[in-house]
């Protein structure tokens, strides 16, 4: 297995997540950012290019607007965003559409992306998923990423239910899912993180579902 040629992508970590309408719930977003910051730490000793991204909304949007404090990126990245690779904004849930990061990617030779921030139902999974017919290698951080409570006409879920069921779905097919601790560890030494396939999540989901209902 060829060494990957890794960036950090360090998505949307700002105040609307903390002091906003939109809390992250779970993992306990204090918890999450100090994970954020620990991974920038570790991509920066591995000289790893950490990319920093900021969603931007209208003025006077509701959320993200950019008049507003909680458009401002977190302290724990802002005190380290000063020293990010590459800085941009964007305005849709993946980190690729019309933000030129693909371009960027391409002309640092970088084949795999490392996602942390927020939130993992929305622009974590977007992300994830954009980056599949790019032909990028996917990786996403447990516990430094976070989703909310939601509810709608479709039905509701809590938050770790939320984040835990699409840490399972990005880890069968589209991105190798690990903490920030292992994946610090296989940056420092230069590996690939290991990661599952659909066909294998499948019968192991089939097997236990057969099990239970005997």
């Amino acid at each position: 297995m060829s060494t990957p040629r890794r960036a950090l992508i360090v998505i949307d970590v700002q105040q609307e997540y903390f002091d906003g309408r939109l809390p992250i719930q779970f993992p306990p977003r204090d918890e999450s950012a100090v994970r954020i910051g620990q991974a920038m730490d570790a991509a920066s000793r591995a000289g790893i290019p950490v990319l920093v991204v900021q969603h931007l909304a209208p003025t006077g949007y509701p959320v993200f607007a950019p008049e507003s404090p909680t458009f401002e990126l977190h302290p724990e990245i802002a005190k380290r965003a000063d020293h990010a690779a590459h800085r941009f904004t964007k305005h849709f849930a993946s980190v690729f559409a019309g933000t030129g990061l693909e371009d960027w990617l391409r002309e640092h030779a970088i084949d795999t992306v490392t996602l942390v921030g927020y939130m993992t139902n929305n622009c974590v999974l977007g992300s994830a998923a954009a980056a599949e017919p790019l032909g990028f290698t996917v990786e996403v951080l447990s516990d430094a990423t976070g989703a909310i409570d939601i509810a709608n006409a479709a039905g509701s879920a809590p938050a770790q239910q939320v984040h835990e069921t699409l840490m399972a779905l990005l880890n069968s097919s589209w991105a190798a899912v690990a903490t920030t601790s292992a994946w610090g560890e296989a940056a420092a030494s230069g590996i690939a993180l290991s990661r599952d396939n659909l066909i294998e999540s499948a019968a192991r989901g089939r097997a236990n579902s057969e099990s239970t209902s005997k």
